[in-house]
């Protein structure tokens, strides 16, 4: 047998035993996970809308910027709220004034009438009145509160950490209540909502490890664990859900959702952003 015979085998030898390897390596994988394509992060979007109308006189963020909870994001002109609070305190001080003096009249009226020196109807008439001065002035201490809160309002700061995304305000554009104007998106709490077939998730459980694979990182592996399994397929949950007794029932493998959360570690950097698809592998092996 020549030399290049005895390579060629030698070839045909390491190939087989190579591919060998692939194949039982595919087999074990196969037998001890199960992965799904049809998966995607999502995460926490808070929309943000102002809660009064007004003018926007500052707009202090940018896109896809990172902020922090509490930051001042947006700030309404509070001149006409300012001007509303000063009116519901002077307010608040002539309600004061006629409460004090109706106060005095009752006390006065109750003394005369105990003394028979006034009618009953006269006492009555203060009593109602110091009843009326002092709802008055209840009333008028909510509307300085309702005044303050609003000024309160014309601050718009960012309920989380996180990223702006999706904004749409300038300075001077006129907003009204819930109007949207961005969002915040927090990238330190996103998870994977990952849709198994049925017939995938006979050995899955909570708890369970995963790797997952995203295809904007191709070669980067993330980790994680399975945190949940929906309670019903995504079709019986849908808006329209089948309806199987009307006799044209056709038999289709249903998806799951399975909500698998990523490990604190695994993305450091923050790099990964809600929508992207990826392919989570879970060992079901683990317990």
């Amino acid at each position: 047998m020549d030399a290049k015979k005895k390579k060629l085998i030698l070839f045909l030898i390491v190939a087989l035993a190579v591919g060998g390897v692939f194949i039982t390596a595919y087999i074990i994988n196969g037998l001890t996970s199960v992965s799904t394509d049809d998966a995607y992060i999502t995460g926490r979007i808070h929309s943000i809308a102002p809660k009064i109308p007004g003018t926007i006189k500052t707009v202090n963020i940018e896109d896809n910027q990172n902020v922090k909870k509490g930051s001042v994001l947006i700030e309404i002109d509070p001149i006409d709220y300012e001007l509303k609070v000063g009116e519901a305190q002077a307010n608040v001080g002539i309600r004061q004034a006629t409460f004090e003096q109706a106060t005095r009249d009752k006390n006065r009226a109750e003394a005369l009438y105990k003394d028979q020196v006034f009618s009953k109807e006269r006492f009555e008439n203060a009593t109602t009145a110091y009843n009326l001065s002092k709802a008055q002035l209840k009333a008028a201490r909510q509307q300085l509160k309702i005044a303050k809160r609003n000024l309160e309002y014309t601050k718009i700061c960012s309920p989380t950490d996180g990223y702006v995304t999706n904004k749409a305000v300038e300075e001077g554009n006129q907003v009204q209540p819930l109007q949207p104007l961005l969002a915040v998106v927090a990238l330190d709490d996103i998870w994977i909502v990952a849709n198994y077939k049925e017939t995938q998730l006979k050995n899955v459980h909570p708890g369970q490890r995963v790797k997952i694979k995203v295809d904007t990182y191709p070669g980067k592996v993330f980790t994680g664990k399975v945190d949940s399994i929906m309670a019903g397929t995504g079709a019986a949950f849908s808006l329209f859900p089948p309806e199987n007794a009307l006799g044209n029932y056709v038999k289709v493998v249903q998806r799951i959702p399975v909500k698998i959360v990523f490990d604190k570690t695994t993305d450091k950097d923050r790099i990964l952003r809600i929508g992207m698809s990826c392919i989570p592998s879970i060992s079901t092996i683990d317990k």
